[in-house]
């Protein structure tokens, strides 16, 4: 964390307790410094603002990991454990997707919950998770559609191939 204020590494290392997790926090912190750096129109609240956006970073840390929790605790519905198993890369596709939309879609898609209870279980509004859902098919479909030359038929639907070879399920 060669570069970061230590009075930082310090203030996340109180509230985390973990160097490796405080040091995402703080990369994710300053990313977001730097992207909205144009919205700071007092320069004498600087610190102060870098300091509510670390706040905000460590939220959401706890935020993900409660969320992980009750994730793990849910059970696959057995006729959604292998609804996707013929499809090759899906796996990896899901594990590559960020949280915010992974969750959404296994409690709903793997776990068999309705999106009610699904909003619920992660704590968010039901648009929200349907804004989610939406989001997470659109970067899955993107991935199917780039690696494994699936094509749209005229429904909307992927056509294709359930086997491209690259994630070497044969």
């Amino acid at each position: 964390m060669e570069g970061i204020p230590s009075i930082l590494v310090f203030f996340g290392l109180k509230r985390v307790g973990d160097l490796e997790a405080t040091s995402d926090i703080l990369q994710n912190s300053f990313l977001k410094v730097h992207l909205h750096r144009h919205s700071l129109k007092n320069t004498k609240h600087a610190k102060a603002w870098v300091y509510q956006i670390v706040r905000n970073e460590i939220s959401d840390y706890y935020n993900n990991i409660q969320q992980q929790k009750q994730i793990s605790g849910l059970e696959f519905h057995p006729a959604n454990q292998n609804l996707f198993q013929d499809y090759c890369c899906f796996d990896r596709f899901m594990n590559d997707l960020p949280l915010i939309y992974k969750s959404p879609i296994e409690i709903v898609y793997l776990i068999g919950k309705k999106k009610k209870e699904a909003a619920d279980i992660l704590g968010i509004g039901l648009s929200n998770l349907k804004a989610r859902i939406r989001r997470g098919k659109a970067l899955l479909k993107m991935n199917f559609l780039n690696c494994c030359k699936f094509k749209i038929d005229k429904n909307g639907y992927l056509t294709g191939e359930a086997n491209c070879g690259v994630c070497g399920k044969l």
